[in-house]
């Protein structure tokens, strides 16, 4: 019996020793086995039968005729058998034009608030806020081509353009138009008007044609464009409510810029080179309504036949700014004479 007993408790020793492992180790393997067969599954090659693409096209959709195709957009402009008006009931049709009746209202309301109290925050005849009021340019007339004046004083069609365009630039300063519309001014200081209400209208002072002697155009219709002496006009830009030359006149300079200056002769300027101040401030178009700005013209008594030469005309005075690399108009302009007999 003991030899027995023996073999038994070396047998359950090994047991002990050796418990569960084996089994584990078989479960694993055995999953892992499971798990790479399911993997060779999936990479196993398509079948003839899956590679055939022939089946797995679109099918033709068959062709509708054209009583087929007017019959569906009749039920879809009406469906009678579910009462609906472009696929939609009647309900749902009331909802969306109440909806967007609703947000238009609401979008227009907001656009009229907001263009009320801009308009209410501004005044139109004055800017509302003004910090800042850039010196005046310069323009000048005829002013056709450019600024390049080219002409041959025995060929009347050569010039007749530029006499035209005088004539229609000095059109609202004829006497009759001036006495009509503005006062006569003696004074020789600022025209100011600010006791006046805010809309009430300014009184302008009047500048006439005939002042302008050579150049009015009323003694010579040619402007001296047939004689080879040429009149040009010049005017200060408009700016509401600036006074310019700080409490003294704006003169008026001309001189070559380009060319041989004994090529330019003889300047007269008309009625003078100054810009009176009694015509400024400039209180705009909606309580100055009969505002002329005042010119000065400018006759070439001696230019030289046949010689290009480029001419600079200025503003000079408190405030002025004429030489600006940047705006070739600010207080200055330029403009080329070409003439020839």
């Amino acid at each position: 019996m003991e030899p027995s007993s023996t073999e038994g408790g070396a047998e359950e020793t090994l047991l002990k020793n050796h418990p569960s492992p084996p089994h584990k180790v078989i479960l694993k393997h055995g999953q892992e086995l499971e798990e790479e067969q399911e993997e060779l599954a999936e990479h196993q090659p398509l079948e003839q039968e899956d590679l055939n693409f022939e089946r797995w096209k679109r099918r033709p959709i068959p062709q509708r005729t054209l009583h087929q195709k007017i019959d569906d957009l009749k039920k879809y402009l009406w469906n009678a058998e579910t009462n609906e008006f472009m696929g939609r009931s009647g309900k749902s049709w009331s909802l969306i034009l109440l909806f967007y009746a609703a947000l238009y209202m609401f979008l227009a309301a907001m656009f009229g608030g907001c263009l009320f109290c801009l308009m209410w925050s501004i005044s139109p005849y004055h800017p509302t806020f003004n910090d800042r009021v850039m010196p005046p340019g310069m323009t000048m007339a005829p002013h056709l081509e450019g600024h390049e004046i080219a002409f041959n004083a025995s060929d009347r069609k050569s010039w007749k353009k530029y006499a035209r365009s005088m004539d229609e630039y000095l059109r609202p300063y004829n006497d009759g138009a001036q006495d009509r519309k503005n006062i006569r001014c003696s004074q020789d200081t600022y025209f100011m008007q600010d006791d006046l209400e805010e809309s009430a209208e300014r009184k302008a002072c009047q500048f006439k044609r005939s002042w302008l002697g050579d150049c009015s155009g009323l003694q010579d219709p040619h402007y001296g464009y047939s004689q080879g002496r040429p009149c040009i006009l010049l005017r200060m830009n408009r700016i509401l409510g600036y006074l310019p030359g700080q409490g003294k006149p704006i003169n008026v300079t001309c001189g070559v810029k380009k060319g041989p200056p004994e090529a330019l002769g003889e300047l007269q300027f008309f009625p003078k080179s100054l810009f009176d101040m009694k015509y400024y401030p400039y209180y705009g178009k909606l309580r100055h309504v009969n505002y002329s700005s005042p010119v000065v013209a400018v006759r070439f008594a001696g230019l030289q036949y046949d010689t290009h030469i480029q001419v600079q005309c200025k503003l000079n005075g408190k405030g002025i700014i004429n030489d600006s690399p940047t705006d070739r108009y600010l207080g200055s302009v330029t403009f080329s004479f070409d003439v020839g007999a």
